[in-house]
């Protein structure tokens, strides 16, 4: 008996009586899979706490305002974020949370007592939930599955998950409205990467989570911030030694690459590794601190005589640019560190000053990214 069968016939029409008529709607989600939906959704699980960034974007007046409950990651994986929306909508700290997909601790039970309208997951917790056989049981008790994606194939695929969750909260002229800056922004970088006839790209490696354990070196193959650094206009060293969108390069094979342009990513991740060595930019972060650290992580034998360290060409930029809709302002950032020539004019600052300003109910604080040569902060 589902959740609906239990409450009884008056409460559920007190609970109708406070949602907008919601009528069913068939869409093909970014597995490709066809799901039937009463929309809007007034209740919605969300599979990770940071898919905030989205829910931020499409309901800026009260992000949480669907939410009934979320994976707990979010104030772990990304504090300063979490308190900026937590001094603004308090009630956040009163949702339910739960355990992953992949870990195998997500509660049905618990799922179910919710009463959720949707369940939105992200692409890579598919084949978990799969396995798990977490949609055969959710369908059985009417809680239907979205898949949307802005980590496994963010440029591709984060356009159409906006439209997706857009139709879904019945805010489909504010995913319009986003994906418009989202393209026109992305297009500052890519048309004039185009246009060069004869490009030369720096070669590029990202160290992923730099500093997070003592192991080096993790980083991006072909997708996620590898895509990223070729969108920019430079190659990613790692392709060549990661057959999947993340793995492991050896410090040998970083000396040996000799990358012209190092990119760490950050944040401050002192709930999972606490006094870590990790490089804590992010909003509102100490930017001296975050250069500090990422100069002493360049000392690690795996850069010892690299090109990059020697000229400085040694940067750092936000951790979860690589699982939000913002992934085109690193893209930005990235194209002005690799081609400072090619885009003088090029500010990521001021676009995400300007993506806060038109989209997020938050304030803009500084901190994102840091460098090791010149004043590039932000």
């Amino acid at each position: 008996m589902t959740v609906r069968a239990l409450l009884g016939a008056s409460a559920l029409s007190l609970l109708a009586a406070s949602q907008v008529q919601a009528d069913p709607i068939t869409l093909t989600d970014i597995a490709g899979r066809e799901v039937t939906v009463d929309a809007p959704v007034e209740r919605v699980i969300l599979g990770e706490g940071r898919q905030v960034f989205f829910t931020a974007v499409l309901d800026g007046d009260d992000p949480f305002g669907r939410v009934v409950g979320w994976r707990d990651d979010f104030r772990q994986a990304s504090p300063a974020s979490y308190e900026a929306y937590a001094g603004k909508f308090p009630q956040l700290t009163e949702i339910p949370t739960f355990g992953g997909f992949k870990d195998g601790t997500f509660d049905i039970e618990q799922a179910v007592s919710l009463d959720p309208d949707v369940l939105i997951m992200n692409l890579e917790s598919k084949q978990a939930t799969e396995e798990a056989g977490y949609e055969e049981k959710l369908a059985k008790v009417g809680i239907p599955i979205v898949y949307v994606d802005f980590r496994e194939k963010p440029f591709e695929h984060t356009p159409k998950s906006m439209q997706i969750i857009g139709t879904l909260f019945g805010e489909e002229d504010r995913a319009e409205a986003f994906n418009a800056f989202y393209d026109a922004q992305m297009a500052r970088v890519t048309e004039v990467i185009e246009a060069q006839d004869d490009l030369d790209r720096p070669l590029t490696f990202v160290e992923r989570a730099a500093g997070y354990s003592e192991e080096c070196c993790m980083s991006f193959g072909e997708g996620n911030f590898g895509r990223f650094v070729e969108l920019a206009g430079g190659r990613n060293m790692a392709s060549e030694f990661i057959a999947g969108t993340f793995g492991t390069v050896n410090a040998e094979q970083v000396i040996a690459s000799d990358p012209e342009q190092i990119i760490a990513t950050g944040g401050n991740w002192e709930a999972y590794v606490p006094g870590g060595d990790w490089v804590g930019v992010g909003p509102g972060a100490d930017e001296d601190e975050a250069r500090r650290k990422l100069a002493a992580l360049m000392d690690r034998p795996a850069f010892t005589g690299v090109e990059a360290v020697e000229q400085g060409q040694v940067h750092a930029i936000w951790h979860q640019f690589y699982n939000s809709p913002y992934s085109f302002v690193a893209v930005q950032q990235l194209a002005s560190w690799l081609h400072p020539d090619l885009f003088p004019d090029l500010d990521a600052e001021a676009t995400l000053k300007e993506l806060h300003s038109r989209f997020l109910p938050v304030d803009y604080r500084p901190g994102y990214w840091v460098s090791l040569k010149g004043t590039e902060t932000n």
